[in-house]
């Protein structure tokens, strides 16, 4: 029995490099490239992870995507591939004493990061809770449509990826396409995702979305800076979820997300848990805090706190 087990194993473990190559040896004489578009999409289809990329296969890489999307949306857009900064663990928090359920988070997300509109995926949700019952999600409601917020008798809680040290998500895909970045953020190389969807029922928190069609993202509307790991268009068929904006706080003089900076109320906190002078390591120091879900030792850096 051990011994079948250990070949299952290695079997399950196949990499999808080597998956494709035995699919493509069948297929060759099917598919063979006419034209810059199809041999884009035959190099795509072969590319190796992210992260046995070489500087000059990256490079390769970004060109090939950059030209794709520019073409394709009529205006230059640029795939930046800038890693975690050292010396940085991103945390963030998100004050219940606060939060109006207005959900600008939802649409600034949508925005900066070139989510589809037609079908729609949001990376954030906004839970509404009642008082009475506190945080029971049992109870929560997500579509929810009153005249003014906040309401009476209710409070509001969004929920979006935890960026979890101890993230099930990872642990769960057979091709390796997911993965923890040395910042905290959890990533995922949409070139190498083979849609299994794996990670989405491994995720507690409902974080993690599949494009079931080709994303609806009108060039009008595509962000221009995005990142290989980030925001940068989705193709169908594979899942996805929030980075923190990380082509927006990777940079040096990095910016806020973009929930936190369109949040009215102020109720959303993000900064450098390895800094003792930032706003999130205040808040976690001095706060009523809690992460949700704790029993499951996910270890997830996103916190919930009250400030009043």
């Amino acid at each position: 029995m051990s011994d079948r087990k250990t070949r299952a194993d290695r079997i399950f473990r196949l990499t999808r490099r080597k998956a494709l190559k035995g699919l493509a040896a069948g297929l060759g004489a099917l598919a063979v490239p006419s034209n810059d578009a199809s041999a884009a999409v035959w190099e795509s289809f072969f590319q190796k992870n992210f992260r046995e990329l070489s500087r000059s296969e990256v490079q390769d890489v970004v060109a090939r995507l950059e030209a794709e999307y520019s073409t394709r949306y009529g205006k230059p857009v640029k795939v930046k591939t800038t890693p975690s900064l050292e010396g940085v663990l991103y945390g963030y928090g998100l004050d219940l004493s606060r939060c109006i359920g207005c959900r600008r988070c939802v649409y600034g997300c949508v925005s900066e990061n070139n989510q589809s509109r037609d079908p729609q995926i949001h990376w954030i949700r906004v839970l509404r809770l009642s008082k009475e019952r506190g945080v029971d999600l049992e109870h929560a409601e997500q579509y929810y449509n009153p005249a003014n917020v906040p309401e009476e008798g209710h409070f509001y809680m969004p929920v979006q990826c935890h960026q979890c040290e101890n993230a099930p998500c990872t642990k769960v895909c057979p091709v390796q396409a997911t993965w923890k970045e040395n910042d905290g953020i959890v990533v995922v190389d949409y070139n190498w995702c083979i849609g299994c969807r794996y990670c989405m029922a491994a995720c507690p928190y409902g974080a993690r979305h599949f494009n079931w069609k080709k994303p609806g993202l009108p060039a009008a509307d595509v962000n221009p800076d995005t990142h290989y790991l980030g925001n940068r268009p989705r193709p169908v068929g594979v899942v996805e979820k929030c980075i923190f904006c990380m082509q927006r706080t990777r940079e040096m003089e990095g910016k806020y997300p973009a929930c936190v900076e369109v949040c009215p109320v102020g109720a959303r906190k993000f900064g450098n848990l390895l800094d003792p002078e930032s706003e999130i390591r205040f808040v976690i120091e001095n706060k009523r805090v809690f992460i949700l879900k704790e029993e499951l030792n996910t270890q997830p850096k996103f916190y919930y706190f009250y400030s009043v």
